[in-house]
Parts: structure tokens; sequence; C-alpha cells
């Protein structure tokens, strides 16, 4: 089935109730956070949903997601098995790779399809600083998730003749997206890590 339909048909039956509608956004998040953004503000464009309770709904959800996987990778950490691996020589370089970059990695991670659990659950297993995390991860947050919201619905309110072809269009629009922002940060990252690499031997 079509994720877009599925979500849209669960989200049609919660709707009803604000604490359960709310619920289930934030569930949603969890499981396909960028599909459920969109798919929220498409049906806010509808009026099925308030804007102010679709927003909340998806800023929480996106943001205790954010925090559990960072727990996640915490408590891996305190696995006499897995814990050894943290000041492993191993995986020295890496550690100290990530903490030159932390706060780049936690920002760009939000913004790359499939970087999101790794990044976020290896910050927690190294015990990288929690509340730069959270400030980071929450800026990140809310840029991209207003952006795609606000796009989303502004697509709902000009797509409405479309019918259910436009759930396709949408799955495009995030595709590309998806790609594009994907194109550029990891270009960035490249130029980044060259400058810093050519600093190094400089010095």
């Amino acid at each position: 089935m079509d994720p877009f339909v599925f979500l849209q048909q669960i989200i049609d039956h919660a709707a009803q109730n604000t604490a359960l509608l709310s619920l289930t956004i934030a569930l949603g998040t969890f499981f396909l956070e960028d599909t459920t953004t969109i798919v929220v503000g498409i049906l806010a464009a509808d009026g099925v949903i308030p804007v102010p309770v679709a927003m909340g709904s998806l800023y929480a959800g996106i943001f205790i997601g954010d925090i559990c996987l960072y727990c996640l990778g915490w408590l891996a950490g305190t696995n006499s098995r897995l814990a050894r691996f943290v000041d492993h020589d191993f995986v020295v370089p890496f550690r100290a790779w990530l903490e030159t970059r932390y706060i780049l990695t936690i920002f760009t991670a939000r913004f790359i399809p499939g970087a999101r659990l790794p990044t976020y659950t290896t910050t927690g297993f190294f015990r990288s600083p929690l509340s730069t995390f959270i400030l980071v991860a929450a800026g990140a947050t809310t840029i991209w998730t207003t952006f795609l919201f606000s796009a989303s619905y502004w697509f709902g309110n000009v797509s409405a003749e479309l019918g259910p072809v436009r759930w396709i269009v949408a799955l495009v629009i995030l595709l590309a997206l998806f790609f594009i922002g994907r194109h550029n940060v990891l270009a960035y990252r490249s130029k980044n890590n060259t400058h810093v690499s050519n600093t190094e031997i400089t010095d």
C-alpha cells in the first residue's frame, strides 16, 4: 500500500480526537518522518488537521525520536561487550573526527536520508555532549520540518484538484528533495574535509 495513503487513512480516523490525532502524528514521525510531515502538511491544507496541532505534534514527535536515538546509543555503550569499543584504539580516529565536527555532523544528518539513525546513536554511544546534541538537533529539526511542512501545505492548496494523483507527485517531490539535499551536503562535507586536510598538511 502507498505509505502516503496509509498514513492519510490512519490520520483521518484519528482526526475526531485531538489527543489521539497528536499521538498518531508523533508516532508516525518515529517510522516515516518526512513522509508523515508531507502527509500532515497536505491534510492541514485540506482543513483535516489544525495547523497548530500539526506543527506541535511533528516537532514533539521528531524531537523525542532524536533523543531516543541518542539514548539508544548511550545504552549500547553501557553494555560490557560494547562499551570496550568506546575507548578502543580502533575507534579513536573516528571518535576524534566526530568530536572536531560534532555540531556540523549532527546538523547535516537531519538533511541526509538514512544518516540520522547511525549518526545520532553514535553520538550517544561515544557520550558526546547531550546539551549540544539537543540544541543542534532541535535547530535542524525546526528548519527542516518547518520548510517541509510549509512546502507541503502550499502544495496541498494548489493540488487539491488533482485528487489521488497528488500523492504520487508528492512522492516524486520528496525523492527529489532527498537527492538534491544529499548531493549538496555531501559536496559541502567533501570540500570542508579537503580544506581541513590541506590545513593539517601545511601545519
